[in-house]
């Protein structure tokens, strides 16, 4: 929050004082460098912290007395067959409707 304010203020400094010199060009980089660095500050800022390892080991308790699904049965095997139906013509067989 404290780059962006400084931020609106490089864009404010920028248009207000006059007479324009190096100085504005200074308040003009200033505006449009903040949010990169604004970006790259936040995402140093939290690889400091420490990863903390996690046990697989740790699960939820499983109920014991719960009961268990049935075996599934061996999956069925569908056939299709498709005849061309002999009422349709098309342009295989070189005749037009």
């Amino acid at each position: 929050m404290v780059m962006m304010a400084i931020r609106v203020t490089c864009f404010a400094l920028m248009v207000l004082v006059t007479p324009y010199s190096w100085y504005t060009w200074v308040f003009g980089a200033g505006a449009v460098f903040l949010p990169y660095l604004a970006v790259v500050v936040a995402n140093v800022g939290q690889d400091a912290l420490p990863a903390r390892a996690e046990s697989p080991d740790m699960t939820l308790p499983g109920d014991a007395s719960a009961p268990q699904a049935p075996p599934a049965e061996a999956p069925s095997v569908i056939r299709v067959a498709e005849n061309p139906r002999p009422d349709v013509t098309g342009p295989r067989d070189g005749k037009t409707p």
